[in-house]
């Protein structure tokens, strides 16, 4: 039987996977998440810390054999037994396929509805309520699915309902009110199940349901931000308070500045790559504000604010449009890879941030599916081929 030291901070809900595994099969679990033993920011920062677990995130196991783990899927199963990880091999591999579900389909959206209501992320309006959209999508699913079962896999809770009841904690105690969460009474009602069971309420407490959704809250945003420093006092006349600071100020510029660290192999090379030229340099500037339109884009009703003031401020000389379709479709396979596909697309293509906008969907279901795009550019060229990106060209231009 498993035993060791699980280090977090306190209310995390990826730790809690483990804590809820460890109280049903019995592991002898030690929780650090406090000071002495455990210091977020300060504790997983430290040589011996990082010598174990090189990433310094936490949940982190350790076990008293001096076995380590990071990663809170891996360490949730490694503390449970075989009943929570499936007994057959089906069992098994449904469980690990609910474990991917919360992974991919409900902490994304979950995150970017959730966290601005805590004050840890900015609000977005659209992504806000692009989360609300993918949300419901995952509850129709489960709901679909828990219509003649009690439980994800099997007559009992394995692991796949305590990986994704801890995915949904926060959607449930902030966000789902109750007419948001009445179409799906099915998970409702297996989320109230697990979470009464003995194993989950030693860990998560009594958990109440949220009666009204939470909101975006500014000042909360503000206070979580780190303080600047507030600058020097002054003296009357204008002048800089002690003058003993401007010594040691001096002193201080005076110091050698710290030896450069070495660079290896892989900055050396990019260090002795030329520079590339930006590509749009040679382009007249246009009265067409991109990042203006982004932002309304972003914040404002897409169909009465938003494209209104595209058409109305649009430089048609500055700018072209395009339409473009995925040229591999017989390679798109099941959808939430082919979603993945295009945020690495995204990602690859940040350079061209402040000269393009795009709309990219991907339209049908598994394997039978596509996608296509609009593309805004600046200059009437393909950027493709004026950018310093390299690769398969995986995009058809149907028209400009």
């Amino acid at each position: 039987m498993a035993a060791g030291t699980l280090y977090t901070y306190p209310e995390n809900w990826r730790a809690f996977k483990a804590q809820i595994a460890a109280q049903y099969s019995g592991a002898r679990l030690k929780v650090a998440s406090s000071s002495p033993a455990f210091t977020f920011g300060q504790t997983n920062r430290t040589p011996a810390f990082l010598n174990n677990f090189p990433l310094g995130k936490v949940p982190a196991y350790q076990g008293d054999d001096g076995f380590c783990l990071f990663e809170s899927n891996a360490i949730a199963h490694y503390l449970s037994n075989d009943a929570l990880r499936g007994a057959t091999p089906q069992a098994t591999a449904e469980v690990m396929q609910w474990v991917s579900f919360a992974d991919s389909e409900i902490i994304p959206p979950a995150s970017a509805w959730v966290f601005p209501t805590l004050g840890i992320m900015q609000f977005n309006k659209q992504a806000t309520e692009q989360a609300k959209e993918d949300v419901k999508r995952a509850l129709a699913v489960l709901n679909q699915h828990l219509n003649t079962r009690t439980f994800l896999v099997g007559e009992r809770v394995s692991l796949a309902d305590i990986t994704v009841v801890c995915s949904m904690l926060w959607l449930y105690k902030q966000v789902l009110e109750p007419s948001f969460r009445q179409p799906y009474s099915n998970v409702t009602r297996w989320f109230v199940t697990c979470v009464n069971q003995p194993q989950f309420k030693a860990v998560l407490g009594e958990v109440k349901l949220c009666e009204k959704m939470a909101q975006f809250d500014a000042k909360k945003f503000a206070e979580m931000q780190p303080k600047k420093e507030a600058p020097p006092k002054k003296e009357k006349g204008g002048k800089e308070a002690a003058k003993p600071q401007e010594k040691k100020e001096k002193k201080k510029e005076e110091k050698k500045p710290a030896p450069e660290e070495e660079m290896d192999d892989c900055d050396a090379v990019l260090a002795a790559e030329p520079k590339a030229k930006d590509p749009f340099a040679h382009l007249p500037k246009s009265a067409f504000v991109m990042d203006e339109f982004k932002r309304k884009y972003s914040n404002e009703d897409t169909l009465t604010v938003a494209l209104p003031h595209f058409w109305e401020n649009f430089d048609r000389e500055g700018y072209s449009i395009w339409y473009a379709v995925y040229k591999y479709p017989e390679e798109l396979t099941l959808t939430f890879k082919s979603c993945n596909l295009i945020t690495g697309m995204f990602q690859r293509l940040d350079k061209l941030r402040k000269n393009a906008f795009a709309s990219v969907i991907l339209f049908g279901t598994n394997n039978d599916s596509n996608i296509s795009g609009i593309w805004v550019f600046r200059g009437q060229e393909l950027a493709f081929t004026v950018s310093i990106l390299k690769g398969k060209h995986t995009l058809d231009n149907v028209l400009s």
